[in-house]
């Protein structure tokens, strides 16, 4: 019998014929964490009678969520974070280099890792193959010390993507109509395995939005293979050692088939407080913001930036609408300033944020009022996400979210595209 993609990484790195539903110890290849999950974590560490890392060169603490801190507790964290680093020979990543997620994908993660994290949206690895999956600080510091975790292999949700995207709309529009379609809970420990034509033509960047949110509708991980988009990828970012082809094989066997056509899908909308509250944008038009933001580990990356950029050309944003943009790294950052894009977002409007979490979590850099309204390229639209429980918070695209920055609400960007 043919195996999905969990149960062959999981057979791989647990030196056993997996199946879904088996319990396996699988070796980890990178564990990391942030520095809202790293402190418990490294306390853990120490607390368990641990003194040595089992990789430290593929062992990672990422200062993101509050970067610069805006607290003296949060300070004192990144403090912490940065000793356990020089005492171990951990990786650091440090204030303004990026979000976690972000940084994985660029410099860290390879097709066919188990890859664990303090951090739900550790999934957006398998948009580069890798078994990527957040776990709890205390189980992610024994994957510090001895190299390994245990998992129950998940079923997988096979979804098929036919057709194209038409002008306007997005691999966001397609990962919210999926999560609007099955439920926060429809795929709760299952792998999302995504395939079809569209899928066979995403670019990394695009497959990383959407494995960064299978998580939202409860899955364990959301994967793709790993082919010539991955090795296009990894090239770009000087790692094409680390690819390997990697796919299903054609007899795997699946809980579900989920199919869905491209080409009949509209700029799509997630309204408070959950993510699966989905509407189109045309039905939703309207709706006035007090405040857009471009960012995060889902919606920061250059192409959303591009995207952005382009809709900005020459306009403005509602002087009654603030606009807010944090690029997902620093990387990203800089080529986004090199081809221009920085330029032309400052002049529509723009506040541009260091590279980071920004206003995602409500930390800083953007945290709502009472009643405020807030349009976001984020992953997350739950209550209090933005800092504020009085708030509310509207998930959608950089396309959706430039073209309503512009007009002061909700708009459909065909129409300003």
């Amino acid at each position: 019998m043919g195996k999905t993609l969990a149960e062959k990484i999981l057979s791989l790195k647990s030196g056993s014929d997996a199946s879904a539903g088996d319990i396996v110890v699988s070796m980890v290849d990178l564990a990391f964490v942030q520095d809202t999950t790293g402190p418990l974590t490294v306390r853990e560490f120490w607390d368990n009678g641990f003194t040595k890392l089992a990789n430290p060169s593929r062992t990672a603490l990422f200062l993101d969520h509050a970067a610069p801190s805006p607290q003296r507790q949060l300070s004192t964290d990144h403090i912490l974070l940065r000793k356990f680093a020089r005492d171990t020979g951990a990786l650091i990543f440090d204030v303004g280099e990026g979000v976690c997620h972000q940084l994985v994908a660029e410099k860290l993660a390879r097709p066919g890792d188990v890859i664990v994290g303090a951090d739900s949206h550790t999934v957006t690895a398998g948009g580069l193959c890798a078994f990527a999956t957040g776990m709890g600080s205390s189980d992610i510091a024994v994957a510090f010390a001895l190299g390994k975790t245990w998992f129950r292999v998940p079923e997988t949700i096979k979804v098929v993507v036919s057709g194209r995207f038409k002008h306007g709309l997005y691999a966001k529009d397609l990962i919210l109509h999926l999560i609007g379609l099955i439920g926060a809970d429809g795929a709760t420990y299952k792998a999302l395995e995504f395939s079809g034509n569209v899928v066979n033509n995403m670019t990394v960047a695009e497959r990383l939005t959407i494995a960064n949110m299978a998580v939202e509708a409860g899955a364990k991980v959301g994967l793709f293979p790993s082919d010539r988009q991955t090795l296009e990828y990894l090239c770009s970012v000087g790692r094409e050692a680390d690819y390997q082809p990697l796919a299903a094989d054609v007899d795997a066997v699946y809980e579900r088939v989920i199919e869905i056509d491209a080409t009949a899908l509209e700029p799509t909308i997630s309204k408070p407080h959950t993510v699966d509250n989905t509407a189109t944008a045309r039905e939703l038009k309207g709706t006035k913001l007090d405040q857009v933001f471009i960012g995060t580990c889902t919606g920061g990356r250059l192409d959303d930036l591009a995207v952005a950029a382009a809709i900005f050309k020459n306009r403005k944003r509602h002087p009654q609408t603030r606009l807010i943009v944090t690029p997902a790294s620093q990387k990203i950052y800089l080529e986004a300033i090199r081809l221009g894009y920085i330029e032309i977002l400052v002049q529509a409007g723009a506040n541009i944020m260091p590279p980071g979490c920004g206003a995602c979590l409500g930390v800083h850099q953007g945290v709502l009022g009472d009643g405020e309204v807030c349009l976001s390229t984020a992953n997350r639209n739950f209550k209090g996400r933005m800092g504020n429980p009085e708030g509310f918070i509207y998930l959608a695209s950089a396309a959706t979210a430039a073209a309503s920055a512009i007009k002061g609400e909700i708009s459909d960007p065909r129409e300003v595209m």
